[in-house]
Order: C-alpha cells, then structure tokens, then sequence
C-alpha cells in the first residue's frame, strides 16, 4: 500500500465520524485499574508494567499487511505551528500555548520522542522537552500545542504525561509540574518539584493512582533523590520520599560512611514505576550513588537505596520494602528500569511478583508483597563486574573491576545492558523481553584523592568494543534466555518494546526499521524502514481498526491493516 493510498483511508475515516476529538471524560482513576486493551492511558499503558496488549487484530498472520496510515513531524518551540501531518495540511495550523518561567531567552531547538503517547477519547497526547501535543489518532492532525518557556536545565528527553480525568500532568526539564486541561490544552497550573540550580532535572512521565499524582527527579550531580505526590485536582505536595538517608536513624544509614555522605548520595528517580491495587504499593527503581565512580564518602558499605527496587505505599508515602540489585555500584548502573508485575506458578505455587532486567547485567524476580528474593540470574553474556551473589541474593561487587589508575576491564560499559528504554512482558509466554547490550570498557580512575570527586567525575571511560546487541526474551521462573535474537549493525533495537496478544514483539530493528517479532520464538516477521525507533512501539484501536504507532527522532509514525 502507497502512502497516498493510505491517507485516504484515513482521511475517509475524518470524514464520516460524527466525534468531538479531544472532548471525552479522558481517564478515571478506575480506568488506569483495567488490562490495556484499545486505548493507552497511562506511560506503560497500564499499571502493571507490561506493555501488554490485548489487541488481536494484528497478529503472526496479519502483520504482513500493516500499512501506512499518517505521519505527524512534530516542530517544538514558541510559535511552532504544530506536528505537519502529510495530509490536510490546512488544518495543520494551531495556535501554540505558551507558558513557564523562562524569559524567553532560553530556546531548546530540534528534539526527539523519547516517551509514550497517551492515546485517549480518538486523542494522541504525546511530549517532548518543553513540548506538548494533542494530535488526531485518525489522521495525525494537531489539535493543539503547548510550549513551555524554560529557565535551563538538561533536555536529555521527557517520557510523556500521566492523565487524571480530564487532566494532563508533565514533567519540565527545568524540575515543574505542570497541569494541562486535555480538551484545549490551556495550563490549569505548574509547580516547582526541584531546583534546577541543584543540579536536578526532570524527565519522567507522572503517573496518576487514585488522588496522586506521582512524579520523579533526575540529577548527576551529588544529590539526595525522591519521590514526590501532588494532589491532581489544586497541585499541593501530599508527601515526599527521599531514596537516600536524610537523617540519624533513618533506615539505611549505616550503610554509609556518614549522613552527610548519604545526603549526598543520589538514588534518582528517573523512571515510571509499576503499581499494584492489591497492596497498594508503587515499585519503582532507584539510580546510582554519587559521586559514582570514586570512594569518596561512602566508604566500602551498600549504599543504601541506591540501585534498588523500592516499594512504597501510595497513600502514606513510606517505604514497604526494597531490593538492592547493585550493591555499592562503581560503574553508573542505575537500576531505574521499568519492573513489571505479574501473577504465575513459581516452584509449584501461585505467586504476586515483580521482575526486572537491570542495567548491570542481572535479572532479578521476586515477591511484590514482601519483596522476598526469588530468582538472581546474569543475562548479559559477558558481564563481569560481579563474582557470585550476596547473602541476600544480589549480584556481589569485584573491586578489581572498578575504575583504576592503570585502566580496569569491565562489561557492561555504562550505559548498560540496557538503560531506560522498556521492558514487554506475555502472559501467554511467561517471557520478560528486554534488549541486552554485551559491550566491554576501560574504566581509569583520574581522581585517586580519597575524598572523591563530585557526580560521574573522576574517571575516564574507553569502549572497546561488543560481542553484539539482542533483543532477549528471559524465562521469569529461571532468570534464563529462552532466545535471543541479533540485532545487526551493533545497534540497539530502539526506545523499547510491545507485546501484544496476537503473539508479537514490536520493537525497533538496530538498522533503521521498526520491527514485529514472533512473541514465541525470536523470529522476525514483518518490518518497515521508518529510521532508527526512538520511543517504544504502542498499539491502539480505533474505529474498530488496530493501529500500531511509533517514533522516529520528532515523527510519529502510525500504521493499519490494509
């Protein structure tokens, strides 16, 4: 099917359907509560984490003929007439909505789809830094633009909205959350979370549970992280968690040299979490301790909850549980991954359980309710920071492989086997799929001062190659790779992945192209050149037809049956 076949289509679809796009009762708290099946309204599409569909339309045998349906180029900034959709670009032109506390004198140009799209009511809600759209889910036609004005800050992406009724809430690079009413995308309010002077900046999608609204920090700096809640309705703080001990007694501040050592000690909060009803409990993954790669303050000691699965009560805000998946890092291996939460059969009993691939190299099951270990297993093939496992069933740290003046050997590099990109989990299956990177570095240490050096100083970090990029599928009950496939060009597969009930993975390709794979066994099935996926595939019906939607760079692309 030929593109300009293809928008016809969907222009036809414009034409003869009698809705107000944009103008739904958008997300009840008790929506967000149900499977993902047509629309996607949350980051993950549901709280569980698994990027699970129950679509079935498109499936092994369908897929050959998913086609084109419309392209949206999205143009950020102050004054941008909005996404350019191939077709009917006189509708094209929307007024942009300016907000936030910059002059103006800051402007961020160009940009990349790093998140997840809301797709709600026939509606695409979708982000960059700085950026919001509403699009058409039929055509790709923006319906409206929000910039916001910024006073700094790192725009390394943003991961999308979290919605709340009719509410949208993103986060800015410069540490605001800001509230949008979706049908017009008129700012309701913003709040501070941060201070962009203290070295944090903010990247992930809030996500909405009940009456919070829970929101999340970057830094690479040597700061405290945490975790915040705001009411959706008037933007006040309901609580604040910090991931790091703040005082004497704290849990955890034994594991550190000194309080002041903890204070400093990072545990970011980069990524959306997962939630579970049953316990209300929020899971969540912290990042690396600082300064990252030099003892400084923090002695030889865990470092506590720095590299951890965290379990926090929704309402209260306190923590239930954690996991420490990288005891005392040393090498910025942040264990901000998506978790994924799920029921099934573990050593012949029914179990509640949380699961992770973490950037280290190590998988990791266990219980959700108690956080009680269950499964540890090394799925980067050539890992070997660690030698053996810790009493409590984490992976336990090799000081020879840590930073050096003379240079240490060590895999993965930093970045990971994989970094923030998410995770897809089958039910069907009982595969976790995850992208693994076996790359090798170098690690010197320039700063042997004792003291250390502030945030990722004090080393120098030398690639030295890989033995290849796969997207990996991992048996849940084992912590073993079931299969892995090679993404060719050494690249890594894109912005994450979708699973869906039509027995297929959705992801990019590693060489430009998104992908669809058999769920089951690895094999490719389908791809389309588009260029190199950004932002992880979702899947949506509309209309009655399935429409699958991925980014490339500041393009959405979007695809039907034919």
């Amino acid at each position: 099917m030929n593109i300009r076949h293809t928008l016809s289509i969907a222009s036809l679809f414009f034409a003869t359907t009698t809705l107000s796009f944009g103008q739904g009762a958008g997300v009840a708290p008790s929506d967000l509560l149900k499977p993902l099946a047509k629309t996607w309204p949350t980051y993950n599409g549901d709280y569980t984490g698994k990027r699970y569909s129950s679509l079935t339309a498109v499936n092994r045998q369908t897929v050959k003929n998913l086609g084109l349906a419309w392209t949206s180029q999205l143009t950020p900034g102050d004054g941008s007439p909005g996404p350019n959709s191939i077709n009917n670009n006189a509708r094209n032109a929307v007024t942009t909505i300016v907000g936030g506390e910059g002059t103006g004198a800051i402007s961020i140009h160009g940009g990349s789809i790093k998140g997840s799209a809301l797709v709600v009511d026939g509606t695409i809600y979708i982000t960059m830094p700085d950026n919001a759209w509403a699009l058409d889910a039929r055509d790709g036609h923006p319906l409206w633009h929000y910039y916001w004005k910024t006073t700094g800050g790192t725009h390394i992406g943003n991961r999308g909205f979290g919605m709340w009724n009719g509410y949208l809430f993103m986060e800015t690079p410069d540490d605001y959350l800001v509230s949008l009413d979706a049908k017009t995308g008129k700012e309701r309010w913003h709040r501070q979370i941060a201070k962009v002077e203290e070295g944090y900046f903010s990247t992930p999608a809030p996500i909405v549970i009940g009456k919070h609204v829970l929101v999340g920090v970057g830094n690479d700096i040597d700061s405290p992280g945490f975790l915040q809640s705001y009411d959706p309705e008037t933007g006040d703080l309901q609580w604040k968690f910090y991931t790091v001990p703040m005082e004497k007694g704290d849990p955890g501040a034994d594991t550190w040299t000194t309080i002041d050592a903890a204070r400093h000690g990072g545990a970011q909060t980069w990524i959306t979490g997962a939630y579970d009803p049953a316990t209300n409990l929020y899971i969540f993954g912290t990042g690396n301790p600082t300064p990252a790669y030099t003892t400084g303050m923090r002695g030889d000691k865990d470092n506590l909850f720095t590299c951890s699965l965290i379990a926090v009560n929704v309402d209260t805000g306190k923590m239930s549980w954690y996991f420490q998946t990288s005891p005392h890092d040393m090498h910025d291996y942040d264990s901000a991954q998506t978790p994924v939460i799920f029921d099934g059969m573990f050593k012949g009993k029914m179990r509640k359980m949380v699961a992770t691939a973490a950037r280290n190299g190590y998988y990791f099951t266990l219980d959700r309710v108690s956080g009680e270990h269950l499964v540890t297993s090394r799925y980067g093939q050539t890992t070997s920071w660690a030698n053996g496992l810790t009493p409590a069933g984490g992976p336990k740290r090799d000081p020879s492989k840590d930073a050096t003046i003379p240079g240490s050997l060590a895999s993965p590099n930093s970045s990971g086997t994989i970094n923030w990109e998410p995770p897809a989990f089958s039910p069907v299956t009982g595969l976790l799929y995850t992208y693994e990177v076996d790359s090798f570095s170098i690690f010197y240490l320039t700063d042997p001062d004792p003291r250390g050096s502030m945030g990722l100083g004090g080393k120098e970090e030398a690639s030295v190659g890989s033995t290849g990029s796969f997207l990996t599928a991992i048996d849940y009950k084992t912590g073993d790779a079931r299969w892995r496939h090679k993404f060719y060009g050494g690249r890594i597969g894109g912005g994450g992945i979708l699973s869906t009930a039509g027995g297929l993975l959705f992801t990019g390709d590693g060489s430009g192209s998104l992908a669809a794979f058999d769920a089951a066994t690895g094999n490719p099935i389908w791809n389309t050149r588009i260029g190199q996926v950004t932002n992880a595939p979702q899947t949506f019906e509309l209309d009655g037809h399935q429409y699958v939607i991925a980014a490339t760079g500041d393009t959405l692309w979007s695809f039907m049956l034919r």
